[in-house]
């Protein structure tokens, strides 16, 4: 063991815990048993076998209120690889359950055996036929899936709320649809062909003309059963009018029996089954979507009015008007919204009783958004809407912000309702659907339905289409509240399918929580047939058992997780997962949500249990160690929990005092450790790559590797000892090199100015000259710090830098233009917490001000672009994100190229500082994606904006990225 590596037991929990009921028992604690992870390490390889019992408990959770822990996670890579799991499955007698985003809401990706992960080795998009139609691997999200079909003017048609996270395999799977898709839209309807793995391991291709040939000879019981089945639905004229009439409205309960309307051959047949399956069937691995057009004039209004059963009786009026969403949002919805960044302050004192109509109208063109807008005025003037408080306007616009912070409102419905539940307590998400004309009266009849139970749920849905979502919170750790939302839900059943003949899962799917009343919907007929076509694909039960089709009147009861509170931060989490795409670690250790799920199975366990020791042997590397500590998880959550910050207290709980006294006198004393550093670089010139590899390498064995950085080949040279003479007479800026750009010198080969040359020659030569001031060395933006999580030595620089701040701009009256966007994001936000009151004061009369948005904003006016490069690719780093500045990064850029791409794949590099010297590792998983998409052709420049984001993009991509302020310094260059 290294010499100062810190021991576990420091991240401990130290409240009191009392043993939960659902905990991880003792016997669980070394994970996989041991001969299915022989078996399954030998079947695939040891690097797709998760074993550890931290590994199965990150992946017992979902967005769902379900918890089940797997037996063993296996991560396939391609289709032989499922093929082989299935087969292994088959002949040992054992469950299947995939797993892709665990977005689902209803346990569907939960499994107590076999848990396939095949979200990590499955993204792909391929645009066809000029982006009419994309195939699309399960793993891949919507949105991501739609960035790259923006390009061609097109869309998918499914659009859930959860499009940030969820993939195009669960989306298809559960027949998930969202704002706008309704029953024409969705996937059932879009989808054109799909490539499957059934349960007996035979690949399906819908698209191949052989396809139900292949399928006959291989799978000939398979093909008889389904035209049997087919043959008995069509001699059923009742039956089969029925099954018509249910999918008039949204309806993901149970399977599509329309399925057997549809297709005429097996194959077609099972096209449509798949959808909607919920991986009960087969593994999907490519879906081709027929897509839609992108129409791009939108215009939006949110409309309040005094009840929710106002706002459902004036939703037919719009959608005859030609609306493409009208989304309602009960004031519960408002209320909590208020969490969510950018919602007005005001709607928390929204009257409980009012709600709130999204109303949307999209067109292709001019003429057609003005005719919508004519319709959608003469709606409003019609209704009684209210303006309880000042923020609120109830009118149409156009202006994209706007609509995109009313949509951001909408989106968050189940994250914010669940971020401001009580803690400890476990949320549910219902979705039904009634035929739109009874929506009033269902909302009418839900509101006392929930009264009568003591509920106070929160409502909102997608009112075009007669769709609810209602949540609601309880503990799973009474059994009264279990017991109280069992009569809930016994009663909700109920009136859905007796009064009003409604789906009790429009879009969320059948999954655990519904199954038991599959039979109440849909009779039971029509319910044996699902049996029966369940034992016609999987006659051995290999997949999802207990999803969809469950005879126990109580399994929606089963497997309900407790919540314990953990640290204040990330309480709020409901496990949406809605951060997992954005996180640098995602693919090679923890995600945001698992840090917290492992958390709170700590908080399950009795103090010192062999079950928690063992999570916390695995939570330093797992969890701490590899936080790029970045917090584009807060960007991503609804409610803004930043996991990032938690793992940096984290960091901090494992420091000895000695060592937080090291870095306090590191800060203190931080101009002769820049000096050394720079002149520690400059040596390395010298020494050769190979030979300070070594060195550092044995370094970090011996004392800690996170604590030694390891030398890389492309870390540069040295910069200059002298930063450019400026004048502070007559300067409109105060400049403050970052640190990094005083130490590191400009890539390998560049020639030119170097980025504080740069700064200062293009900002002259617009006419708005910038001042260095004489004693900058020895100050930094107190990032180094505030990532590893040194409090005393992160106060020490946070203050001196805030007040050298104040006196080189004569007390805020000039801006603080600073090179390197994570330092702007420290001196501009991040130093705060740790400033004394007096230096708070002075904080808020600073201006710090991007080197972006210095160029974009101030310099980019008075400039004239003499020459361009032809293409340039942008790395926005997450500090960028924080700031708002990426559109700056992409302004500067396409003044000084042709062509300006900024990757879909682009994300947080994860180098964060020194990190990727750290743990090299994680930046290249972070950057795996990002690199692959940059290195398929190539480009003139390299663009960023931080100079150790530019060396990880370095290291990733083989090339040489520099600032985009240097770029633009030669494009504008006499």
């Amino acid at each position: 063991m290294p010499l100062l590596e810190p021991k576990p037991e420091a991240l401990r929990p130290a409240v009191p815990r009392t043993a939960s009921h659902d905990r991880v028992p003792d016997d669980r604690a070394a994970g996989t048993p041991e001969r299915l992870r022989e078996e399954l390490t030998a079947l695939l390889g040891p690097e797709k076998v998760l074993w550890k019992v931290s590994d199965l408990v990150k992946y017992a959770s979902d967005a769902s209120p379900y918890r089940f822990v797997p037996q063993v996670v296996v991560v396939p890579e391609d289709i032989d690889d499922i093929s082989a799991v299935l087969s292994y499955a088959h002949g040992k007698g054992r469950e299947v359950v995939f797993r892709a985003a665990g977005t689902s809401l209803n346990g569907q990706a939960q499994g107590e055996d076999i848990l396939v992960d095949v979200r990590r080795h499955w993204t792909g998009v391929e645009v066809l036929n000029d982006g009419a139609q994309a195939r699309i691997r399960p793993g891949t999200t919507v949105m991501r899936a739609n960035a790259t079909l923006a390009r061609y003017g097109r869309l998918l048609g499914p659009d859930p709320a959860s499009a940030i996270a969820c993939t195009i395999g669960g989306v298809v799977a559960n027949n998930a649809s969202g704002m706008t898709a309704g029953t024409t839209r969705n996937s059932y309807r879009t989808v054109s062909s799909l490539t499957f793995v059934l349960p007996s391991g035979t690949v399906v291709d819908t698209a191949d003309p052989a396809a139900d040939e292949l399928l006959a000879h291989a799978e000939p019981h398979l093909c008889e059963g389904l035209m049997a089945l087919k043959a008995e639905i069509e001699a059923d004229a009742e039956l089969t009018a029925r099954i018509r009439a249910k999918y008039e409205i949204k309806n993901t309960n149970g399977y599509r029996l329309d399925a057997f309307l549809d297709g005429s051959t097996p194959v077609q047949i099972l096209r449509g089954l798949m959808v909607g399956s919920e991986g009960t069937f087969g593994f999907i691995s490519e879906v081709v979507f027929d897509t839609l057009p992108l129409d791009r004039k939108v215009s939006s209004a949110l409309l309040f009015f005094p009840s929710l059963t106002a706002a459902a009786a004036a939703v037919p009026r719009f959608t005859e008007a030609g609306a493409i969403a009208v989304e309602l949002m009960d004031g519960n919805t408002l209320r909590a919204s208020v969490s969510v960044q950018g919602v007005p302050a005001d709607w928390a004192g929204l009257p409980r009783e009012t709600a709130a109509l999204l109303v949307e109208f999209r067109a292709p063109d001019e003429p057609g958004q003005e005719a919508y807008e004519r319709a959608a005025a003469a709606v409003v003037k019609g209704l009684d809407l209210v303006t309880p408080v000042a923020s609120i306007t109830n009118e149409f616009t156009r202006e994209a912000k706007v609509i995109s912070g009313y949509w951001k409102a909408r989106k968050a419905f189940v994250t914010a309702v669940g971020g401001s539940r009580p803690s400890g307590t476990t949320l549910i998400t219902e979705d039904f659907a009634v035929p739109p004309s009874l929506l009033a009266d269902a909302c009418e009849a839900l509101l006392q339905l929930q009264g009568e139970h003591g509920f106070d749920a929160a409502v909102a849905g997608h009112a075009a289409h007669g769709n609810l979502h209602f949540l609601l919170a309880f503990d799973a750790a009474k059994p009264s509240d279990v017991d109280r939302y069992a009569a809930f839900m016994d009663d909700f059943c109920r009136l859905t399918v007796e009064r009003f003949d409604g789906s009790l899962k429009a879009e969320h799917a059948t999954g655990r929580n519904i199954a038991p009343f599959l039979e109440l919907e849909w009779g039971p007929k029509a319910t044996e047939l699902m049996w029966r076509t369940k034992q016609v694909i999987d006659p051995d039960g290999v997949l999802a058992p207990r999803i969809v089709l469950d005879r126990d009147p109580k399994a929606h009861l089963r497997g309900l997780k407790t919540i314990p509170e953990v640290e204040a931060v990330g309480d709020p989490c409901i496990e949406c997962g809605f951060c997992e795409p954005t996180c640098p670690s995602e693919d090679l250790t923890t995600t945001p949500r698992q840090r917290i799920v492992l958390r709170r199975e700590m908080m399950r366990q009795p103090d010192g249990s062999p079950v928690e020791s063992s999570l916390l042997d695995a939570y330093g590397y797992d969890a701490v160690d590899t936080c790029a500590g970045d917090s584009t998880c807060k960007l991503a959550c609804p409610v803004g929990i930043d996991t990032g910050a938690m793992m940096k207290d984290f960091r901090h709980r494992r420091h000895s005092p000695r060592e937080e006294r090291i870095a306090a006198v590191t800060a203190k004393n931080f101009k002769a450790v820049e000096v050394s550093a720079r002149l520690a670089v400059a040596a390395a010139d010298k020494i050769g790559d190979r030979l300070l590899e070594t060195v550092t390498g044995l370094a970090r064995k011996a004392v800690r590797p996170d604590l030694v950085p390891e030398w890389l080949p492309e870390i540069p040279g040295a910069a200059a000892r002298q930063l450019p003479r400026t004048s502070r007479t007559g300067a409109s800026a105060v400049y403050y090199p970052a640190c990094v750009n005083r130490i590191f010198g400009d890539p390998e080969g560049h020639r030119g100015p170097s980025l504080p040359q740069a700064v200062v020659a293009v900002s002259a030569r617009a006419g708005k000259p910038v001042w260095i001031p004489e004693d900058v060395a020895g100050t930094c933006c107190a990032t180094i710090w505030h990532s590893k999580g040194y409090d005393a030595g992160n106060a020490v620089m946070a203050n001196r830098i805030v007040e050298a701040a104040w006196g080189w701009t004569a007390g805020g009256r000039l801006p603080l233009v600073v090179d390197a966007s994570s330092c702007t994001l420290g001196i501009a936000h991040e130093v705060v917490p740790y400033l004394t009151d007096d230096n708070r004061e002075l904080h808020r009369e600073l201006t710090v001000v991007d080197s972006l948005v210095w160029a974009a904003d101030e310099l980019l006016p008075e400039l004239t672009v003499l020459r361009k490069t032809g293409s340039a690719v942008l790395h926005p780093t997450c500090s960028m994100q924080h700031l708002g500045d990426v559109e700056q990064l992409r302004t500067v850029a396409e003044a000084c190229a042709e062509e300006v791409v900024v990757p879909d794949d682009a994300g947080c590099c994860a180098f964060a500082g020194d990190r990727g010297m750290l743990h090299k590792e994680l930046t290249a998983s972070a950057t795996a994606k990002e690199a692959a998409e940059v290195n398929s052709r190539e480009y003139d420049a390299y663009l960023s904006a931080n100079r150790m984001c530019e060396i990880g993009m370095d290291r990733a991509t083989g090339r040489s990225y520099y600032s985009v302020l240097m770029e633009l310094e030669r494009a504008t260059r006499p």
